[in-house]
């Protein structure tokens, strides 16, 4: 068995829960906050088969879109540079970690 940790934007959780959900995998939500801009993330927590790896990993990359933002400067350089322009970074799309898990119970 394996579990999945996929963190993914809060935009796109609601997507990967339903594709999840449709291929008949559960899957358990949690709300966390990324480091480097402080927006909300879902991280989801799948114990899958090894067999089902992929198809999590499939449905978490084709449900979880990456897209750009304008943040302020001060955001993403190290020094305060509050003159400085806006800058635009790219957002979203899914983190995944794959983990061999030793022992699984629903109680």
């Amino acid at each position: 068995m394996k579990l999945v940790y996929a963190i993914v934007n809060s935009d796109d959780s609601y997507a990967v829960n339903k594709g999840l959900s449709q291929a008949g995998i559960r899957a358990t939500k949690l709300a966390s906050t990324g480091g480097f801009l402080s927006k909300g993330n879902t991280t989801f927590m799948i114990c899958c088969q090894d067999e089902q790896v992929d198809s999590v990993v499939d449905i978490c990359k084709s449900l979880s879109k990456k897209r750009k933002q304008t943040v302020p400067a001060s955001t993403v350089l190290e020094r305060d540079y509050s003159l400085a322009e806006p800058v635009e970074v790219t957002i979203g799309g899914a983190t995944i970690f794959v983990t061999d898990i030793q022992r699984f119970e629903q109680v």
